[in-house]
């Protein structure tokens, strides 16, 4: 380098927000992790010295002791889809992470994670009240961070700039149905097991049937697409 020669001071490119790639890929692995061990938790009946003529009866007869597991398995398999569309639409908003949400993302999935144990619960024992209670329990506290998830990104500016401020109201009171209805189904259980695995079901229907606000934030987003 010559003598005398000016040095070009370059200012330092700012930091990108971070991205949440690797948020949405490893939250995606535990849903279909988990999804994966509903079915698994199914065994094959093995049928043993029985003869060939009686084979289907008996194998009818085993498959209907799975009943309830296959059951236990449908319900759950709904309520984790309903969980993963939610986080999905979520984090179409949520553009940013920080080290706090990062950990809460984290409680949120090991309650994803739980499921299945709870699955089994109440597919062996669905007339115990004890399983409805974990069952329930369970998908409570996954609500409850789910909940939390959005609370503290649309706090902390963590969503994508032009969020209608209604939206992320709508979105609060919306994902919080769940696990107040989980909650009611608890102390349902000391009521009727039964009225309480029905509460379960129907906060499974409710949330399937698409609402208006869902409808209108998918036609602003191709929008955004779009343009």
């Amino acid at each position: 380098m010559s003598d005398g020669a000016e040095f070009e001071l370059i200012a330092p490119k700012p930091k990108a927000p971070h991205s949440n790639d690797r948020l949405s890929f490893f939250s995606d692995g535990v849903f279909a992790i988990t999804i994966t061990l509903l079915v698994i938790e199914i065994k094959v009946p093995e049928l043993k010295e029985v003869a060939k003529d009686q084979i289907t009866p008996a194998l009818f007869k085993e498959l209907a002791h799975l009943m309830p597991s296959i059951w236990g398995c449908v319900i759950s398999f709904v309520i984790l889809g309903l969980y993963w569309i939610a986080h999905h639409n979520m984090f179409m908003s949520i553009k940013h992470h920080n080290h706090t949400l990062l950990w809460l993302n984290t409680f949120f999935l090991m309650c994803i994670a739980s499921v299945p144990f709870t699955t089994g619960l109440i597919s062996h024992y669905p007339d115990q009240q004890i399983s409805v209670v974990a069952y329930a329990a369970v998908l409570t506290l996954t609500g409850i961070f789910l909940n939390i998830i959005w609370w503290y990104s649309s706090t902390h500016y963590l969503l994508e700039e032009g969020i209608e401020p209604e939206f992320v109201t709508f979105v609060h009171r919306y994902i919080r149905i769940a696990p107040i209805v989980y909650a009611l189904s608890i102390f349902a259980s000391f009521i009727s097991v039964s009225l309480a695995e029905l509460m379960l079901i129907a906060v499974s229907i409710y949330y399937i049937i698409p609402k208006r606000y869902h409808r209108k934030h998918y036609k602003q987003l191709e929008r955004r697409f779009n343009q």
